[in-house]
This record gives structure tokens, sequence and C-alpha cells, in this order.
């Protein structure tokens, strides 16, 4: 059994005011249930799922996939942009909380038989322990094909 990775973490979220505020967020991993993808929890109990690979290519450059789209920000910060049929939400995360969360989750990922297929972002709304899943993935911009 694999075992579930969560770290209470701080992002800023980013309005179209002149003030961000601090929002508590909970990354989540757990391998047994898809060793692929990480949620985020957001302040409202708002749970987006998406591949651990685009937080991890986000670091370096942006990226989008579906309702998602991550981007570094200088050298300490990433953007993480949830669209979703509410608006937008833009989050700012230290990058260094995400590297250590994505290397917590690295020792306990592994795809199964070698899988390297990618999933596409859900948005869970937990309140009311309904499920609602964000479609029409579009492809990812601004990334070159993985190798290896």
């Amino acid at each position: 059994m694999s075992p579930v990775i969560e770290e209470h973490a701080r992002a800023r979220l980013i309005t179209d005011g002149p003030l961000t505020r601090p929002v508590p967020v909970d990354l989540r991993y757990d391998a047994a249930e898809d060793p692929r993808t990480v949620h985020i929890t957001l302040p409202g109990g708002t749970d987006w799922a998406f591949g651990r690979d685009l937080l991890e290519r986000g670091l370096r450059t942006p990226i989008e996939r579906g309702a998602v789209r991550v981007w570094p920000c200088g050298r300490t910060q990433l953007i993480v942009e949830l669209h979703s049929t509410d608006g937008v939400e833009v989050f700012q995360f230290e990058i260094r909380t995400l590297i250590r969360f994505l290397a917590r989750t690295q020792t306990a990922a592994a795809p199964p038989n070698g899988s390297r297929e990618r999933q596409p972002p859900s948005r869970t709304t937990r309140p009311d322990h309904g499920v609602t899943q964000e479609k029409g993935a579009r492809p990812e911009r601004g990334t070159q094909p993985a190798h290896g």
C-alpha cells in the first residue's frame, strides 16, 4: 500500500484588485489512487486533480492542459491558473513548496507498466459530495515532447 502524501501550504490568490491575499491550500498525492495525479484543494472545498507532470513541467516552462495553466514567475514563484464554469482563479505558489511536495511524491510514484498516459484535469466540489468534472482538454502549448 502506497502512502498518501499531504502537505498544507499557502498560496496567494491573485485578483483584479491591487492586493493579493494568502490562502491555505492542501496538496495531496495518493499513488494507490492514481500515480500520475496530484490534487490541490482550495478554500471552500474545491479539489482540482491533474497530472503530476503538469506541475513538474510548469516549474520550467509555461504549459497548458485543459482547464489548467501553469508557468514559472521569476525564479521563486509558480503561477497556477484554474478555469471553471465559475470563472478563473489564479494562485501564486512558492516554487520550493511545490518542489518539496513533488520530491516527496517521486518515491511513491511509479507509472504502471511504464505508462505515461496523460489524464485530463478534473474539478471536484466537496461540500455536497457532488462531482463536477471539467471537460474539453486542450492540447499543451509551449512544451517540447517528453523524452525518455
